[in-house]
């Protein structure tokens, strides 16, 4: 005769734990009320218990939370204001409140992510940030967690999981094409960060390009940079010790460009006379910056409403549960001052 497996309960959860129902229920509902190393163990215990988070929050409370977590690297970084915005629009027309979580230099992000979803807080996830490791993550959104999670701006390789992103590594190639129709042969990318899935794409991108114009990737021309202004100087400093320097440059954002920029006016030159100049992203500061920056503009507004919606179709209706389901948005070329065809002078 088969056994039949007992419901597990929130006290084989605080007996697992060896804690009592009362800490159970607050690593729950306040996580931040216990220690981190109460929550882990509560954390554990329900893994190996089978406790799933829909029986957590009968035991709670007997309705959803109504709210959405939006996990993002670091919210200092104005590109994602813009995403943020449209994410709290839509969920509000929806009838959802919205939490953030900041994962800048975060200890254990994904088990920070682990204890919110836990506490019912939030129904689902809304992840920015692709650099999450990929198992943590399947620990999340499999059963007993079974926890509805979006990925949007970085693709997460292998990962399965729905997706909204934008065309990384065909709007790089374009922003590279650019630069070489206007005559430029001696072309350098500014990279970003190393192992960030975006840099990468954009680097594909950009080496992609150059050989389709009979041009050769030259390492030396690979400056290093880290999506902010402070490496965009300090690249500018390597470009001037150059003894054979680019003609233009592709920056893989718009803030580590206005940082190289600003680097090279220190070294009293100019853009586009000296210099060509394209970012990504097409952030508020680029259109006013001197010279006003040439960019690829990323959809931003457009890429948060549909992370959003998606989001909170898969919360109101199983269906929209199988999958996955990605969406590729495209960028837009957007042309203005800090680009310029190469002086007859500089093309030998």
């Amino acid at each position: 005769m088969m056994e039949t497996r007992k419901t597990p309960t929130i006290q084989d959860v605080a007996r697992s734990a060896n804690v009592s129902t009362a800490t159970v229920s607050r690593a729950l509902s306040s996580p931040e009320r216990v220690s981190e190393s109460t929550r882990a163990r509560v954390s554990e215990a329900i893994r190996v218990t089978g406790y799933t988070l829909n029986q957590a929050a009968r035991s709670l409370r007997q309705r959803t939370a109504k709210t959405i977590l939006v996990a993002l690297p670091d919210i200092r970084n104005s590109f994602f204001s813009s995403i943020l915005d449209a994410v709290e629009r839509e969920a509000t027309n929806r009838g959802y409140g919205v939490l953030v979580a900041n994962l800048f230099n975060a200890r254990a992000p994904a088990q920070r992510l682990q204890d919110y979803m836990l506490s019912n807080r939030a129904d689902g996830l809304l992840l920015l940030d692709g650099s999450l490791d990929l198992s943590s993550l399947q620990t999340l959104v499999r059963p007993p967690n079974s926890v509805p999670l979006v990925v949007a701006c970085e693709e997460i390789p292998n990962s399965g999981f729905h997706t909204v992103l934008t065309d990384n590594l065909s709007a790089a190639e374009r922003a590279t094409r650019h630069l070489i129709d206007l005559g430029h042969r001696r072309v350098a990318h500014l990279l970003g960060p190393e192992g960030n899935v975006v840099a990468r794409d954009r680097l594909a991108g950009y080496t992609k390009a150059l050989p389709r114009a009979g041009l050769e990737v030259q390492q030396q021309w690979l400056f290093r940079g880290n999506f902010d202004m402070e490496s965009g100087f300090a690249a500018a400093a390597h470009f001037m010790s150059l003894s054979e320097r680019p003609t233009a440059v592709f920056a893989a954002n718009d803030e580590s460009a206005i940082g190289f920029l600003s680097g090279l006016r220190q070294h009293g030159l100019t853009c586009p006379r000296d210099i060509s100049m394209i970012g990504f992203d097409d952030l508020g500061v680029a259109a006013h910056y001197t010279p006003p920056l040439t960019t690829m503009r990323q959809p931003r507004e457009l890429l948060g409403r549909m992370a959003a919606e998606m989001l909170i179709d898969i919360l109101e209706d199983a269906e929209h549960r199988r999958g996955p389901m990605r969406i590729v948005l495209n960028s837009e070329l957007i042309v203005r001052e800090s680009t310029a065809h190469l002086p007859l002078r500089a093309s030998g």
